[in-house]
């Protein structure tokens, strides 16, 4: 099956990409820069221009969308949303359009929720057969979230996570694409749900990083809905969070040749960072 891939540097991108070309598809991943990997056709397009869009869609029988591009204002419509009505445009005649959300965000729609949920809509309007996969954040994101994280994190006990494995979310949206468009919307969520207090522990202990964790409560509508539940999922993912901190040690040296959001609170005398207040909900897996 020849399958566009929007979003294919991101987090979920890079796991998605090689999966699908393993599976036999012929594979065209978008990216706004030129590259090259073997077994991958690059294309240069821009969804927040429409720049090349049109090329890359041209000819290919399904689209895996999972490009976004969060908190950034006015950018953030041009891609998320003006960028989805974009690509729909060029996907004419697709057989099925794949598109990756985030659990919850209709219990929370503000800010980068909205338009994530507003890219749902034109999805679901756009008369192609169509398929919406709400994942949980991704355990690679939160990971790098906190690495940028400076020597205090407040963490407020009550903010739920349930973190999935993107690895594991990859294989779902390559089952999906064998299975054909849906017309639905299907949840991922991870193996666990952990206060945003224990998550931190975890990460602090696995990645040996002194970090201060004061408890302090989170503001906004994203952190009440997390403290409800709100912006869980089905528990579908096997790969625990402390599982994936403390991965298998191998038994013999590698080859070294081989190769979802919630807000950082802190507080407002610190240099570094932003406060996040009432429209922010999560920075998003993927990018363009």
């Amino acid at each position: 099956m020849r399958v566009l891939v929007t979003g294919a540097t991101g987090i979920l991108g890079r796991e998605t990409v090689p999966r699908l070309a393993a599976a036999g598809h012929e594979v065209r991943a978008i990216s706004r820069r030129p590259r090259q990997e073997p077994g991958v056709r690059w294309l240069v397009a821009d969804l927040a221009t429409g720049q090349g869009v049109r090329q890359a869609a041209d000819g290919v029988e399904a689209v895996v969308h999972l490009a976004s591009l969060p908190h950034r204002g006015r950018r953030t419509a041009s891609v998320d949303v003006a960028g989805t009505r974009r690509l729909i445009e060029a996907s004419a005649g697709v057989a099925h359009l794949l598109y990756v959300s985030i659990t919850g965000i209709q219990h929370a729609p503000v800010g980068y929720f909205r338009h994530k949920l507003r890219a749902e809509r034109l999805i679901a309007q756009s008369g192609l057969g169509w398929t919406v996969l709400r994942a949980t954040p991704f355990h690679q994101w939160l990971d790098g979230l906190l690495g940028k994280a400076g020597p205090v994190l407040p963490v407020d006990p009550g903010v739920a996570w349930q973190p999935v494995d993107a690895r594991e979310v990859a294989g779902r949206l390559a089952e999906l694409l064998d299975e054909g468009p849906r017309k639905g919307i299907e949840e991922y969520g991870g193996p666990e749900v952990l206060g945003t207090d224990v998550l931190a522990r975890q990460w602090r202990a696995a990645r040996g990083r002194r970090l201060l964790l004061p408890r302090m409560p989170w503001p906004g509508r994203v952190a009440a809905a997390q403290r409800r539940g709100l912006l869980n999922g089905p528990a579908r993912g096997r790969t625990t969070w402390a599982r994936y901190l403390t991965p298998a040690v191998p038994e013999e040296e590698p080859d070294l040749a081989g190769e979802y959001g919630g807000p950082v609170i802190e507080t407002r005398g610190q240099q570094s960072g932003r406060v996040y207040g009432e429209d922010d909900g999560y920075e998003p897996p993927t990018r363009v």
